[in-house]
């Protein structure tokens, strides 16, 4: 599965790069690693697990050829819930089950699908999850005490405001110094990971200035072990599965999304291509492994990615080496990070939130005022106030909604009618809205889906009331069409045998036709009524006309219908012919 085409022409130039680009990109990951993990509910030292292993199987075994996996804020919110619903020990279960499931996309091939979740709906919930990360590091950057962990966003911040009496300066001061030195860094320091001078910078101050004024990762979780956990397969039963299967669902698709957004901005900055699908196998194989020694759900972090690429990486080497490094610092250095505030880790956290939190893309969208800008603000509202799940759920129904009334949109239904314009038409034969009472002939053009179908139902209905002998479906514009598209078409066949009444169909593409050969319409039909052109159709319908009925019709004669047949070979009756369109609304 590592491919060999992603490590073709490797030479020691190359590892050197990787070296430089791995070692910068394990710095960052750290404070990160051990942010998200406190953020989602759990001990820090789980997110450097994951790190290390997301890290190394991810650029092992992915199809993306920079991606950096680990611990995401994308994560946090879903993590979070699960924790507080069920404990940790389900979250490894439930992190078990969704890389089972992302596997399964990878294998049966469906990571282009998950790239059709429409735009509106990605940018809403990502906002939401930013708005969900910043506002849980309030309390941890003012040092607020006695709050009540809640899972619902508005009851996070009644606690916030009830309990905001209790500021503790130093906290504020620690947080601000961090905040500052993340902010300036990059400007100033560019080869410096800011979150990591913020973090170090902050913690010495607070031990040195002011010790036990502020909160610590030792003092909330006690010390961080030096070591890797041992490998213990989870207990999975059936009822467990069930129980876990929501969850589960939602960090697949969550990680699923993110991976693949995540390598493409990686193929944008270096004008490569990866594997969707063999992406999702490796993401999906790490989210099997990860759990087995304490890790929890990972995927590809966008951040990381692009601070590996702009680091000169050349190859996935250099994932492997950010894994390792992760792995020598939490050996070598753990118990030295029981001393960081967690003052100091909130505004790292807040400022992944403002980074993610795609603000100038949510306000483009919201500006164009159409359905869209209402899609994204139903996702991310319910994405903030309820959950990711609710919010997601929504969204996607609204989308499909929209779409298929913007579809309904593209179907036209025209009714054929004798042009007078034709030379061979008289002026007499030709009336107002009139047709030939023995032979309709309409023209279909556009997808026929269940979106669709409603105004050529009620057109059918008028037809049947005239009885035709024939009717005639034009339907080479015909892109699409659905089991709903097939089974009007089907209930109109039956209904027209019922009476002794032939339906024919001219032009259909061969996708079409081959929808309607699987659900057995053609053989209902008859071969013999489908043709390629208009005009062998015509020359059928006419062969079925009633002469006696001809002899009663103020436009054509028998005469007359079977001349403009003969006299042109395509559509006789349509040559030049006027179209009374019948838009659909």
């Amino acid at each position: 599965m590592m491919g060999s085409s992603r490590f073709e022409g490797y030479n020691l130039d190359h590892f050197q790069k990787d070296l430089v680009a791995g070692v910068v990109v394990g710095i960052v990951a750290i404070p990160l690693a051990m942010a998200f993990a406190i953020a989602s509910g759990v001990r820090p030292e789980y997110g450097l697990y994951t790190s290390i292993i997301a890290g190394i199987m991810v650029s092992l075994f992915g199809g993306s050829k920079y991606q950096i996996a680990g611990p995401t804020g994308a994560f946090v919110p879903v993590l979070l819930g699960v924790v507080m619903q069920y404990g940790y020990e389900k979250l490894l279960i439930a992190g078990f089950l969704a890389g089972i499931m992302i596997f399964l996309l990878g294998v049966f091939k469906l990571g282009r699908f998950i790239k059709f979740i429409p735009r509106p709906v990605t940018i809403g919930f990502t906002a939401g999850i930013a708005v969900i990360i910043f506002s849980g590091q309030i309390a941890n950057f003012f040092g607020l005490s006695n709050l009540k962990k809640e899972e619902v966003f508005l009851l996070n911040m009644k606690e916030i405001l009830v309990n905001f009496n209790t500021v503790n300066i130093y906290s504020v001061l620690v947080a601000s110094i961090s905040l500052t030195l993340v902010i300036l860094t990059p400007k100033y320091l560019p080869k410096i990971p800011g979150a990591l001078l913020g973090l170090i910078v902050s913690t010495i101050v607070a031990s040195l200035f002011f010790p036990g004024q502020v909160a610590t990762i030792g003092s909330a979780y006690g010390a961080i072990p030096n070591a890797l956990p041992h490998f213990q397969f989870p207990h999975i039963t059936g009822g467990l599965v069930i129980e876990l299967l929501p969850a589960a669902l939602v960090i697949a698709m969550l990680g699923g999304i993110e991976s693949l957004l995540s390598a493409v901005v990686a193929d944008g900055m270096t004008n490569s291509k990866h594997n969707s699908n063999k992406e999702l196998m490796g993401q999906g194989l790490t989210n099997m492994i990860a759990p087995l020694f304490g890790g929890i759900p990972a995927t590809g972090a966008i951040a990381r990615t692009a601070t590996n690429i702009k680091n000169g990486a050349a190859s996935p080497i250099s994932g492997v080496i950010h894994g390792l490094v992760v792995l020598l610092v939490l050996v070598s250095l753990a118990p030295y990070a029981s001393a960081i505030p967690l003052a100091s880790m909130a505004p790292i956290l807040m400022f992944v939130a403002w980074n993610m939190s795609e603000r100038k893309e949510f306000s483009h969208i919201l500006k164009a005022k159409t359905m869209d800008s209402v899609v994204l603000l139903v996702t991310f509202v319910l994405t903030v106030v309820i959950d990711l799940t609710t919010g997601v759920g929504i969204g996607l129904l609204l989308a499909i909604l929209s779409f298929v009334k913007l579809m309904s949109g593209t179907l036209k239904l025209s009714k054929v009618l004798p042009d007078p314009a034709d030379k061979l038409v008289k002026p007499e034969m030709v009336q107002q809205g009139s047709s030939c009472p023995q032979i309709n002939i309409y023209t279909i053009e556009g997808p026929l889906f269940f979106g669709t179908i409603e105004r050529l139902q009620e057109e059918i209905e008028e037809i049947m009331r005239s009885k035709p002998k024939v009717l005639l479906l034009r339907m080479s514009n015909v892109s699409f069409i659905d089991t709903s598209g097939e089974a009007l078409l089907t209930d109109i066949v039956k209904q027209f045998k019922f009476h002794d009444l032939q339906v024919l169909i001219s032009g259909i593409q061969q996708e079409p036709k081959e929808m309607l050969r699987k659900t057995g319409f053609i053989e209902l039909v008859g071969e013999e009524q489908f043709f390629s052109s208009t005009g062998d159709a015509i020359n059928k319908a006419l062969s079925k006309l009633d002469e006696n009925r001809c002899k009663g019709c103020k436009q054509f004669s028998f005469a007359e219908c079977t001349a403009l047949s003969q006299q042109v070979q395509k559509p006789a009756l349509l040559k030049q012919s006027r179209k009374r369109e019948i838009g659909l609304t």
